[in-house]
């Protein structure tokens, strides 16, 4: 299939003559010659429709475009074929008047990618784990050095470079080359899990088989090279280390990727694997995973009743599994281990009754087993809500949220027995250093439990994602990565972050201040881009009043009141945060003066429980309705000049930006969806790729009638308006991707349908045989298109 920036011949170079080979005409006999007229429009292709009759809970309805879905019909993916090419043509022959800006865009966004060689290095024990792309190479290759040798990284640009003349010996041992394990698979390597042993010695992994469609369990020797002769399982969906390294215990899925067998393999022994657990009911799915210190591994089984979590001595694997924790279903439950003491960390009801935030529970492990016996550690704050937390031996570190402001702070362990549950602030909390806008924080890897040192990766609006180090015994704390934009390169900063003074002033505090007020200090010393860049917060009110958090940002020096355009995301699926962090594409647009917004409508994650389930199922309008009330909000406070806001939604984000089209078709100039989720109806009903319990639990289960009736509601391939002129839509899709093609191609084909059909507002397909996400060249390729359309569609 040709790529979509192939290079097209313009129409008026047909048309154009050199002067000297006129003759030369007598004035008398001169007649004006008429321009010739500019090309017609492209036309949209026109699938064939083969009406197909459904009928569910007494409700009947026709698909013309099923056929599409059917990819065991030789004939129809004969025909699928030849529609997507049109597709492909017709994309080409819109955008080819954008060419020369998509060449622009791209090079604008491949000179601000980050360009690190290598990932930060991880200590843990001896080692410092790292993974570096070689010269001319597409994947990278896991390394390790020890810590004794090299501390830090003397250069960056050649990471592999380093000799200990002590010793005679390279510093550098290569694990794992991904180049070697793209040309087992097939040429495509996709890593979903890696656990080294705690005894360093093993590498635990899983790899995408693209031909099987499953995950394949591998384990290497790291002090050899060469892969184990056991385990090597297919269907693999987590693992865990026991008995110091010797013992590895891994789950497999079913044939509709349901996980429900866990097996533990004796790495050493030649005894096949053994069986522990295996669940016969098809509505529970098993998860493990092992606590930070080795000492135990969690059991989660889930289900639409239940919650459960059982514990399993990781040095005598084959012991049994002891119930720890039952709750009803999805509730989320973790559980870790500290000298002696079980610790909980969960959302699920509280003594009957439903809670909206995660807390903290705790029991000593020599105390009788069973789900109770478990006592609370902070007393509830609505002021300051848990959303995360993490261990090391020295100390609990927190992610807290207070309103909108997330903040970090460590308290030093182990706490005090026997007095019961305490407000966090008599705990004597060490708020660590932030800088302003944060949207995200992220815990690292953090393997070395044993390591006072933690990282997290902080994430905002204006800034450049900040990879943080951070010495929980002397408050000490450097960036160790960071890209920054202001000089288009990156730069790994080592060990010079922070004396007292910085620390002192970056430090977080309560601020009686407004909202967007920030210490240029501080923001220079962050790499963060404020001075450049504003991020304003909006409280908007939604169709039944609950108030919707909107964030804004735009260029200090381009915006112009009332006259931007925007580009407003939304997700508001999974109890997901919704991505705000800065991304170096979007600037080309900020640079042009439009504005960014992102809207946090119930379903996504930073509202607690409650707001995570008023936005799914039976409820998903409020999701979609809240969506339409911050674009509206825009407009209204003339933020985003009228008839030039944008929409862009990314897989259940698609849905969301679809439906709000389907009820405000003339709210939206254009909009971008990417691999989205238009038809829940039949993908609900008829999967033909297996689905997740999450997938149901979120969108409904058809065969309930409230629920289905629900679907057909705010379905986007259900409730395209007749007789409507609809935005400008640029709909992104792949043949490696969760909600098949067919979805984009079906909405596509009956947005035309029914639509009124204008040039000026075409709706288009972009297909990728490619994983974009792996590949620099296509992410570039991509939003450098997408940016072009949004922009040749405002400037229409």
């Amino acid at each position: 299939m040709r790529y979509i920036l192939t290079t097209l011949h313009h129409h008026h170079r047909r048309h154009c003559r050199s002067l000297a080979a006129i003759p030369f005409l007598r004035s008398a006999h001169y007649k004006h010659q008429k321009s010739p007229p500019p090309p017609s429009p492209p036309t949209p292709p026109k699938p064939p429709q083969k009406p197909a009759t459904f009928t569910h809970h007494d409700e009947t309805w026709e698909d013309p475009y099923s056929w599409m879905s059917n990819l065991n019909d030789k004939v129809a993916m004969r025909h699928m074929d030849v529609y997507m090419e049109q597709e492909e043509k017709y994309t080409e022959a819109v955008l080819s008047d954008t060419e020369r800006l998509q060449s622009k865009l791209q090079s604008e966004m491949a000179s601000r990618m980050a360009s690190e060689l290598s990932t930060p290095p991880l200590h843990w024990g001896p080692w410092l784990y790292y993974r570096r792309v070689e010269e001319g190479k597409q994947y990278p290759v896991l390394c390790r050095r020890l810590a004794s040798l090299h501390e830090e990284f003397i250069s960056h640009k050649s990471p592999s470079a380093g000799f200990d003349y002590t010793s005679g010996q390279k510093i550098e041992q290569k694990l794992l080359d991904y180049n070697q394990e793209a040309e087992r698979f097939g040429g495509y390597a996709y890593e979903e899990l890696s656990e080294v042993s705690p005894d360093h010695r093993f590498l635990a992994y899983t790899m995408y088989d693209k031909d099987n469609d499953y995950f394949k369990l591998s384990v290497r020797d790291l002090n050899f090279g060469s892969l184990c002769n056991k385990p090597q399982a297919d269907r693999v969906s987590s693992l865990a280390w026991a008995k110091s390294g010797q013992a590895l215990l891994y789950v497999v899925t079913d044939q509709i990727k349901r996980p429900y067998r866990i097996y533990c393999s004796m790495l050493e022994s030649n005894e096949q694997d053994i069986l522990l657990f295996d669940e016969p009911k098809e509505n529970v799915h098993v998860n493990i995973r092992h606590t930070k210190d080795f000492r135990f591994v969690t059991v989660n089984t889930f289900s639409t009743t239940s919650s459960k979590v059982f514990l399993i001595d990781a040095a005598d694997p084959l012991s049994g599994m002891t119930l720890v924790w039952e709750c009803e279903a999805h509730a989320h439950c973790i559980i870790e281990h500290h000298q002696g003491y079980l610790y909980l960390f969960t959302d699920a009801a509280k003594e009957g009754q439903p809670f909206d935030f995660h807390y903290l529970l705790r029991r000593n492990v020599e105390a009788s087993f069973g789900p109770i016996n478990w006592e609370r550690v902070f007393i509830d704050d609505p002021e300051l809500i848990i959303e995360d937390v993490d261990f090391c031996d020295t100390h609990l570190v927190l992610i807290v949220r207070e309103g909108r402001k997330f903040r970090l702070c460590s308290v030093s362990l182990p706490l005090a027995s026997g007095k019961g549950a305490v407000y966090l602030k008599d705990l004597c909390p060490h708020f660590l250093p932030l800088p302003n806008y944060v949207s995200q924080i992220s815990p690292g890897p953090n393997y070395d439990y044993y390591s006072s040192t933690m990282r997290f990766t902080i994430s905002s609006p204006v800034m450049p994602d900040a990879v943080v180090d951070y010495d929980l015994l002397n408050g000490k704390w450097k960036i160790i990565q960071q890209q920054n934009m202001l000089h288009e390169r990156t730069r790994i900063l080592y060990g010079t972050a922070s004396s007292a003074n910085s620390i002192k002033k970056s430090s977080i505090s309560k601020s009686s201040g407004p909202v967007n007020e920030f210490n240029f200090e501080d923001d220079c010393f962050w790499n963060d881009l404020c001075e450049f860049y504003a991020c304003e917060h909006y409280d908007v009110s939604s169709y039944d009043g609950v108030v919707v958090p909107l964030t804004v940002v735009y260029s200090r020096k381009r915006k112009k009141e009332a006259q931007s355009p925007g580009l407003l995301h939304g997700h508001g699926a999974y109890g997901e945060l919704l991505d705000k962090r800065w991304r170096s594409e979007l600037k080309s647009i900020l640079d042009r003066g439009w504005v960014v917004a992102y809207a946090d409508v119930r379903g996504g994650g930073g509202g607690g429980k409650k707001w995570r389930l008023d936005g799914r199922n039976t409820k998903k309008h409020n999701s979609i309705n809240d969506y339409i009330s911050c674009a509206k909000f825009l407009i209204d406070k003339e933020i985003v000049q009228e008839n030039k806001l944008a929409g862009w939604g990314y897989s259940a984000g698609g849905l969301l930006v679809a439906a709000a089209i389907n009820s405000c078709p003339d709210l939206f100039r254009a909009a971008v969806l990417k691999v989205p989720f238009l038809d829940p109806s039949n993908t609900l009903l008829f999967p033909i790729l297996p689905l997740t319990p999450a997938d149901y639990e979120e969108f409904g289960y058809p065969g309930d009638i409230e629920d289905f009736q629900a679907i057909r509601k705010y379905s986007p391939y259900d409730n395209i308006q007749k007789g409507i002129l609809y935005p400008a839509v640029l709909v992104t899709s792949s043949f490696n991707t969760r909600f098949g093609v067919w979805e984009a191609a079906k909405w596509i084909a009956r947005v035309r349908e029914r639509s009124i059909y204008d040039p000026k507002h075409p709706v288009l397909l972009n297909i990728s045989a490619n994983i974009v996400e792996d590949n620099r060249y296509l992410q570039c390729k991509e939003s450098a298109l997408e940016t072009a359309f949004l922009i040749k569609v405002m400037d229409s």
